[in-house]
């Protein structure tokens, strides 16, 4: 059996979810990448399996998703947000980091459902700064907000996580496991589940790793992992990525409905 190509998000909340697999050769062959990159190495079939942004999913109807494994949050996430000077009901434009295609789907769906604005979106690379010349707010992810000392540069944080629970009441799961249909052994699955509560036990680690060089990072990073995202996708957590689906196809940001397809094993 070769190793399945697998490609992971970069960033520190993806971490926990693949601690241990670069040591399972026999089974993985392990890249890193942005989620925008990971979700288009799956779609090029330049992977068999990817962590990629749940919006993604939709892109092929032979997909299937790794059940009980995700990176969700219910409520504040801390590391999907708007970065403004201005209310979000007065913003004209926002530059959108172009690493992911959820979050900006998300905020979309904010603006109409929850703010009632419709502001210009621009696709631009994160750089705070950069994007603030060209646009009233930015929405940036991953690390990059996470460590943000935004009351430092004298900006309000709209959490997107935060935003989206106050909507629905429901979580929001952020990236999936997701491969075509025959790309899984029930082996792989068994290793995902335990890489998974391996690297639940192993926070501490992970985060020293991540941020080797700086305390005050590793404190953020550590309440992170513990308090603002969660790596199960339970029930409560389909439903908010079904409502989500919804959400984006009854807004025309999307042009198809699909169930959520699960791996089962053996193969169907």
């Amino acid at each position: 059996m070769s190793p399945v190509r697998a490609s992971a998000v970069e960033y520190l909340n993806a971490r926990p979810l693949v601690e241990g697999l670069d040591g399972r050769t026999g089974l993985f062959d392990l890249q890193f990448d942005v989620p925008a990159r990971c979700a288009a190495h799956l779609h090029n079939r330049s992977a068999d399996l990817a962590l990629i942004p749940s919006i993604e999913y939709l892109q092929n109807a032979d997909y299937r998703i790794v059940p009980n494994l995700a990176v969700a949050s219910e409520g504040e996430v801390a590391s999907v947000a708007l970065f403004t000077t201005r209310p979000v009901t007065s913003l004209r434009s926002i530059a959108v980091d172009s690493n992911s295609r959820t979050a900006a789907m998300l905020l979309r769906i904010l603006c109409g459902e929850s703010w009632e604005i419709e502001p210009k979106l621009v696709r631009l690379r994160p750089d705070l700064d950069v994007m603030l010349k060209r646009c009233d707010a930015a929405l940036i992810i991953g690390d990059a907000a996470l460590f943000l000392d935004h009351e430092q540069k004298g900006l309000d944080k709209v959490d997107l996580g935060e935003e989206w629970t106050v909507l629905t009441s429901l979580p929001f799961v952020w990236a999936a496991w997701v491969g075509r249909r025959d790309a899984l052994a029930a082996e792989h699955a068994q290793a995902l589940e335990a890489a998974r509560g391996q690297g639940e036990q192993a926070i501490d680690d992970i985060v020293a790793r991540h941020c080797p060089d700086d305390e005050e990072q590793r404190d953020v990073g550590r309440r992170y992992l513990r308090e603002n995202v969660t790596f199960g996708l339970d029930e409560r957590a389909r439903d908010g990525l079904r409502k989500f689906y919804e959400y984006a196809y009854e807004q025309r940001l999307v042009q198809v409905r699909r169930d959520l397809r699960f791996y089962g094993w053996p193969s169907e």
